[in-house]
């Protein structure tokens, strides 16, 4: 849209950044990023005022013991459920009784999915009763299920190189797991996959770092003009049992029954909270993450965790007396785990003021103990934003990485505002990811207290800046 060419009116475009030069073309500014590294390196005080409160003062564990009272509460919140919804309610209330500024709900239409009960057992050549879990928007078998032979493969390549033995099959793929954001289209794809080769299902080794005999679910996708055919994750054990079963020459035979089941889109919301900005209202920091999970484990870490910093990034401003001069706004979105739905709909609702955006945040990687900052802008916001992190070394955690992202925030990076969402540790985080061991024991309060310090410093920074961060 041309609305995108086009930047703020006070955010002309940029010169060079480098120290002793103006940034600005016209009067409107003339400062030097000397100048910009002054103004950040005045906010040290309150830097160590929120991490102090964070980490070692009256909110520490705040947002600890907030995420286990809802979680304990409300379980796991799947999209389209009424857990969801009740969660969304209690939140709602949370941020009115916390003091937060326009607390309302934002209405969407969610995706309704429900697995039923489920169940992969081997007859051949033993019976062996597999742990399972449906793949999100996955079709249910017959009720007296799919009995069939399976044939095991490693890779796409090698589906396509074996195409004619698929027919009449269940296709089960044993992939090597690389890194998530590569090995996760075997459990989107590996359904149409093995659908136009004629298979009758489709068992897809779980996408972890690591496993216990533990399946890890998530949103797999149909392709029109592919029949739809039902399809699950396996634990990593099971895969790898059943490659080596096929490479001593043994026929391997499964029974898998499903009772999965699409919905009609259900109603539900964003929610949405707000420290108004003193000087510039108009104009937006957004920190976020999702209120809705899986419906295995208790969506703490994912992404309980995220939703509950970013709160608690609010609670922590608003307790020290502080408005910045711009709006901090809070959202917590729905149905992101069927991609992004919510927060599509809350970008078709509020893009024509993309340009008042000067920041999208969303901690969708876990809380653990922060390594740093992940980013995507200009080199000009960056080195801002890098002067911010210095901030934080405090708590030694100062560095900015490329590539800032999130299912929620990723449409308005696209459209050129800036991006960052938290980093930490991948490894652990895929451990647990999407699986029942998705609870509260797998969350840590002193390292939520960190990575609440760093999201609370870095929005409120941004947020009072004389100026929003420079686009492209």
């Amino acid at each position: 849209m041309e609305f995108l060419l086009f930047t703020f009116v006070g955010v002309v475009h940029l010169l060079s950044l480098s120290s002793g030069k103006p940034i600005y073309k016209n009067d409107i500014s003339r400062r030097t990023f000397q100048e910009i590294r002054e103004e950040i390196a005045s906010y040290g005080d309150v830097a160590k005022a929120i991490i102090d409160l964070a980490v070692y003062g009256k909110a520490q564990n705040r947002s600890y013991e907030r995420l286990a009272l809802l979680v304990d509460t409300v379980g796991p919140r799947p999209s389209g459920s009424r857990s969801l919804e009740k969660a969304i309610q209690i939140m709602y209330q949370n941020l009115r009784e916390d003091g937060l500024e326009n607390v309302h709900l934002e209405p969407v239409k969610i995706p309704h999915w429900e697995r039923g009960e489920e169940s992969a057992v081997m007859l051949e050549p033993r019976i062996h009763r597999m742990a399972i879990l449906g793949l999100g928007s996955s079709i249910g078998t017959p009720p007296e299920g799919i009995t069939a032979e399976v044939l095991v493969v490693t890779s796409f390549e090698e589906l396509q190189r074996r195409a004619p033995e698929a027919r009449g099959k269940i296709v089960v793929y044993n992939q090597p797991y690389v890194n998530y954001s590569t090995t996760v289209q075997y459990r989107v794809q590996g359904a149409v996959e093995a659908a136009k080769v004629g298979a009758l299902a489709s068992l897809i080794r779980s996408v972890a770092s690591f496993s216990i005999y533990s399946p890890h679910t998530g949103i797999q996708e149909y392709q029109d003009g592919v029949p739809k055919i039902p399809t699950a994750c396996i634990t990593v054990e099971d895969a790898e049992m059943m490659s080596r079963m096929a490479s001593r020459g043994n026929r391997i035979v499964i029974q898998l029954k499903m009772g999965a089941k699409n919905y009609p889109d259900a109603d539900s919301f964003n929610t949405v909270a707000e420290i108004i900005g003193s000087k510039y209202p108009e104009q937006v920091v957004l920190v976020s993450g999702h209120l809705d999970s899986w419906d295995v484990g208790q969506g703490a870490m994912d992404d309980g965790g995220g939703a509950f910093i970013s709160w608690e990034a609010l609670s922590l401003i608003k307790d020290l007396g502080l408005r910045p001069k711009r709006t901090l706004r809070l959202v917590l979105w729905t149905a992101e785990e069927q991609g992004g739905v919510g927060a599509f709909q809350y970008y078709l609702l509020h893009q024509a003021n993309i340009s008042n955006y000067s920041l999208v945040m969303e901690s969708d990687l876990g809380t653990f103990l922060p390594s740093g900052l992940q980013f995507t802008g200009s080199d000009k916001a960056r080195a801002i934003v890098e002067e911010v992190m210095h901030l934080l070394q405090p708590v030694n955690v100062t560095r900015v990485f490329r590539a800032g992202e999130g299912t929620d925030i990723n449409f308005w990076i696209q459209a050129g505002v800036p991006g960052a969402s938290l980093l930490d540790d991948l490894y652990r985080y895929f451990s647990f990811h999407h699986s029942h061991g998705d609870t509260m024991t797998a969350m840590d309060p002193k390292q939520m207290n960190v990575a609440a310090a760093v999201w609370a410093v870095v929005s409120y920074v941004i947020a009072d800046m004389e100026e929003m961060l420079p686009r492209s």
